[in-house]
């Protein structure tokens, strides 16, 4: 298997003349230029990114993916592994949190599973890919093999495919995993050369002590996997099979021309594998929100993104970026239907 074409073609640059007439109209409008704040900038963003007079968030797609971990076996979770497999049938079920979110906005919504430890058979709306019965324990070895992280990225870029198939106006990425917040810790610390102290986090619950310990276990990974910087070494070497299709999907939205909206950790990780992969993708995402979890930060700042929202909000499955949907709703609603000084009669400062 053949990695996707997004993961080493060139990333398209938005549309510069649509910028500028959006930064143009934003000073026709009936209000103090700036007024808005960064409801402005999203929206001037969202028609440069959709080549459009009129930019919209109506259509979005979501979806979340799944898969286990080996590193799991160090103790590292609150959580046994088995809830990886549970949350997959209450997404199908339509009880989790992201599914409330989708139907609240009238999204579309998948649930990929890309390989759990006990397989699962059929659930409905679940596409049960199964690349692998989860990572390896990646403290002690390549979390994944090159097929297994080239089907993982390739499972990504088909849902980015899908979604331009359907016209989506914005894509959102979520993840489930037990474990992921220690891959992604990993993960984030070998691209950065960062401390683990500094980005590993309590996840799921742990206390002090289990983040302590957290943190010895992302040592070892680190030691053992040793200077590579290289995205798709870093990415087999320690990622995990749902945090490699979500590189995928955001890669393949980029080359779409779909603008993505960011999710926490986890989907910021993934983010960064991307940007460090293709620099261009970084113009196609906007950020969601700030997560409760302390490594978000480091991350964020290595992308010099601003978070929409800070609501304390910690729990993936793309449930942070469905909130800020509303944002670039109403941000695309008042740049498009707000009316200019002159047609409503309204003197500007230059009259």
């Amino acid at each position: 298997m053949t990695l996707p074409a997004s993961w080493t073609s060139p990333v398209p640059v938005p549309d510069a003349a649509y910028r500028q007439q959006a930064l143009d109209r934003q000073q026709l409008l009936t209000k103090p230029p700036g007024s808005l704040g960064r409801l402005e900038q999203l929206a001037v963003d969202l028609a440069a990114q959709q080549a459009t007079h009129r930019p919209r968030a109506d259509q979005v797609h979501m979806a979340v993916f799944a898969g286990d971990h080996g590193v799991c076996d160090e103790g590292i979770s609150a959580f046994p592994r088995a809830v990886t497999g549970q949350m997959i049938a209450n997404f199908a079920e339509g009880g989790a949190a992201i599914s409330v979110l989708s139907r609240h906005l009238e999204a579309t919504l998948e649930v990929l599973n890309l390989g759990t430890v006990e397989p699962l058979g059929h659930l409905p709306g679940v596409n049960n890919l199964q690349i692998a019965p989860g990572t390896a324990n990646l403290a002690q070895q390549p979390a994944m093999t090159h097929d297994q992280v080239t089907a993982a990225l390739c499972a990504g870029d088909a849902v980015a495919e899908r979604a331009a198939s359907a016209g989506a106006q914005l894509f959102i990425g979520g993840d489930m995993g037990i474990g992921n917040t220690t891959t992604a810790a990993v993960l984030a610390c070998a691209l950065l050369n960062d401390d683990p102290e500094a980005l590993a986090g309590p996840g799921t619950g742990l206390d002090a002590a289990g983040v302590s310990h957290k943190v010895e276990v992302i040592r070892r990974a680190l030691q053992r996997h040793g200077d590579n910087r290289d995205p798709l070494a870093v990415l087999t070497s320690l990622g995990g099979l749902e945090i490699a299709a979500l590189t995928g999907a955001l890669l393949g939205c980029a080359a779409r021309r779909i603008p993505v909206l960011v999710d926490g950790f986890i989907v910021s990780v993934a983010a960064l594998v991307a940007v460090r992969q293709r620099p261009g993708a970084r113009a196609w995402l906007h950020f969601a929100h700030r997560s409760a979890e302390p490594g978000h930060d480091r991350v964020l700042a290595a992308m010099e993104a601003r978070p929409l929202l800070d609501l304390g909000m910690r729990l993936g499955e793309g449930s942070g970026a469905a909130v800020a949907v509303n944002l670039l709703r109403a941000a695309c609603s008042l740049h498009n239907s707000m009316a200019t000084f002159r047609d409503a009669g309204v003197s500007n400062r230059e009259d």
